[in-house]
């Protein structure tokens, strides 16, 4: 698990059929590397969350069946930039 920042929404119009209707966000490290997580809990750009990579994360999106390598685990509540930079 990592600890990131939600950058934005990621919009898709078309979707392989795997991913089925899971909401997509661009995630972003302490580095600024950013990728593509599903988002099954509802996050909003700015928020921190947690994520879960390799095959757990088809587990955490709610569906062993979903074609995904990194999911949203959940929002961290109490977490600031310092000490994300840090």
């Amino acid at each position: 698990m990592k600890i990131q920042r939600v950058a934005r929404d990621l919009v898709s119009t078309e979707q392989v059929t795997g991913l089925g209707f899971m909401s997509l966000q661009v995630v972003e490290d302490d580095r600024g590397n950013v990728e593509v997580a599903t988002d099954p809990v509802g996050t909003k750009p700015g928020d921190f969350v947690f994520t879960i990579s390799t095959s757990a994360a088809r587990y955490a999106a709610g569906d062993a069946t979903v074609t995904t390598d990194l999911t949203i685990g959940g929002i961290i509540d109490h977490w600031t930039e310092e000490r994300w930079r840090s």
